[in-house]
């Protein structure tokens, strides 16, 4: 399964913040689905965007959840220094 996030460049997001986002996102999705490989890309485009490639329909609602869920909880692991 590959998952591929979108944010807007029009974003402003501290460095460091898109593969941080990857490596959170990535360590949710793997817990959530472990018999799955899960590739998950995340980088600035035009517009926001999840894309899960090889995914039922309902693993891709479950990963945007997910998606939610970890954008909603940047400040728990997303560490600025």
């Amino acid at each position: 399964m590959r998952i591929e996030v979108t944010i807007a460049k029009t974003t402003v997001l501290p460095a460091g913040a898109l593969d941080a986002l990857a490596g959170e996102l990535s360590r949710r999705i793997n817990d959530t689905f472990p018999d799955r490989d899960g590739n998950v890309t995340v980088r600035y485009a035009t517009a926001n965007n999840l894309s899960v490639i090889g995914g039922a329909k309902d693993e891709k609602e479950r990963i945007s959840e997910i998606l939610q869920e970890t954008w909603e909880s940047a400040e728990d692991w997303f560490i600025t220094e």
